[in-house]
């Protein structure tokens, strides 16, 4: 759907989605980052495709794909600062016992600093990807999507490693 003359549609499709998306998390009193900044991205990309003349929109196109990456860059590496991203999430299946454990807290920041570095190299990719740069799919597709399917394997491995060494080296929380 996306496209220089139908930008605006595939951005507001994308908006809508994100706010329906939130309401759940909104009646659980849980909103997560990433829910708000899916809302304000896809908020501004579609203000984009409403204001920018098709030119911007031609340009827009052809780095939505790098600049959501490095949105998501700045936002996980950012969230490192208060509270990983990924901790949000994986209170939802956690009892809140461990949420303050060290091995919790080092468990989250591991992982959303591979998010973060994996959103950052998909945002690098995007750039050289670029037919001006001599891109090719393996740096627009291909790798990213190996570095994806990385991401969220390590996610489902690291937690249980974490776990399984802390109960082969008699550190587990009781």
């Amino acid at each position: 759907m996306s496209g220089p003359s139908t930008w605006e549609f595939a951005a507001g499709g994308a908006l809508v989605a994100a706010l329906i998306l939130l309401i759940p998390s909104h009646e659980r009193g849980r909103i997560k980052l990433l829910e708000i900044v899916s809302v304000l991205f896809f908020g501004a990309l579609t203000i984009a495709g409403l204001v920018l003349d098709r030119s911007g929109l031609m340009w827009l196109e052809e780095y939505a794909q790098t600049i959501s990456s490095a949105v998501l860059a700045v936002v996980v590496l950012g969230s490192l600062a208060f509270v990983p991203f990924t901790e949000q999430y994986a209170r939802e299946q956690v009892p809140q016992r461990f949420w303050s454990t060290p091995q919790f807290k080092h468990v989250n920041r591991m992982l959303t600093l591979v998010w973060g570095l994996v959103f950052a190299a998909c945002a690098v990719l995007g750039v050289l990807a670029q037919p001006d740069h001599g891109g090719s799919p393996w740096l627009n597709w291909i790798i990213p999507i190996a570095l994806l399917v990385g991401a969220f394997k390590f996610t489902a491995w690291y937690p249980e490693h974490v776990k399984a060494e802390a109960r082969a080296t008699g550190t587990a929380p009781a």
